[in-house]
């Protein structure tokens, strides 16, 4: 694991799994889920996710992607093999190391392995977003 990944501020609800890899982490509790980012924590409460849906890569080989805004660099990876998806979320919080800051309505296109998207689905379900 990467010494770049920040300490979650806290969890909300029960802890029902935990997943990171070097650039990427996922945590699925049964209120929010947390994408780990180097330096960089995206927070979405469950009850504020409107959809996930699959998402096709385009192209068979590896692409990254760079966002260079207000001087903070991330850094994104899709790659063939890895199924990705789709979150579009109402609002997120962001816990930098600056601090945490609200954010609006986001789409965010992240891989999400089998095992962890049918914890996020059982936690879901609870919420009242069901899988079609």
């Amino acid at each position: 694991m990467s010494s770049d990944f920040i300490q979650i501020k806290s969890l909300e609800g029960d802890l029902k799994m935990s997943h990171k890899k070097k650039d990427y982490g996922l945590t699925i509790t049964t209120k929010e889920l947390i994408l780990h980012k180097p330096h960089m924590n995206y927070y979405f409460k469950l009850e504020k996710i409107i959809s996930i849906v699959p998402y096709e890569i385009s192209s068979t080989k590896a692409m990254s992607f760079v966002n260079a805004r207000s001087g903070n660099q991330e850094t994104t990876h899709l790659s063939p093999g890895t199924d990705h998806f789709r979150i579009y979320v109402q609002g997120a919080t962001v816990h930098n190391r600056s601090g945490l800051f609200e954010l609006g309505p986001i789409n965010i296109v992240i891989p999400i392995y089998p095992v962890m998207l049918g914890a996020i689905s059982e936690c879901l379900t609870r919420t009242g977003l069901i899988s079609l």
